[in-house]
Order: C-alpha cells, then structure tokens, then sequence
C-alpha cells in the first residue's frame, strides 16, 4: 500500500514537472525579449552584449519566428543575419 502511494506521487510530480517545463518554455518564445536587438536588426550598428544574450535565450524560438510571416522579414533581413552570426548564434536551418 504505502509503495503504491509514493509511485502515485511520484507520477504526479513528474506530470506536474514536465507540465511546468512546457508552460516555461512556451513562455520563453517572446518575439518582443528581442528588443534590445532592433537597432541593430534595423541599422547597421553592432548588437549589444544585452543584444547577445537575449538571441541565445531566443535561439531555440528563431524557427518559430521564421514560420511567422509578421516576424519572418526581421529574421531573414540581412542585418538580422549579421547580428546572429556576430554573437554567434548559429543561423537555423528550419
């Protein structure tokens, strides 16, 4: 009985973990976290570390944002482009 119970429990926590990790890394794929990027995406200065660090947060998302056709022409941009490659996000292959 009582080894049922701790498996019970157990279950639970493991579907309430992975419900958890879901919700978090939808939450994550925020077009707007890329924000301190735009004057880079839309001029030709270099990204900020702030820059940087908000691509590779975002890196997981970018595929996400290419199939969006609002957000596919700030992506695909060649400043866009430049600012990946210069913080050294691998451009990805969707």
């Amino acid at each position: 009985m009582r080894a049922s119970y701790i498996a019970a429990v157990c279950a639970v926590l493991v579907l309430l973990l992975a419900e958890a990790q879901l919700s978090v890394a939808a939450a994550t794929c925020s077009p707007s976290e890329l924000s301190p990027c735009m004057s880079a995406i839309t001029s030709s200065s270099p990204p900020s570390k702030l820059c940087c660090t908000k691509i590779k947060q975002q890196k997981s998302c970018l595929c996400q944002y290419l199939k969006n056709p609002s957000m596919k022409k700030f992506v695909t941009s060649p400043n866009a482009k430049k600012v990946v490659t210069t913080c050294g996000v691998p451009i990805p292959k969707c």
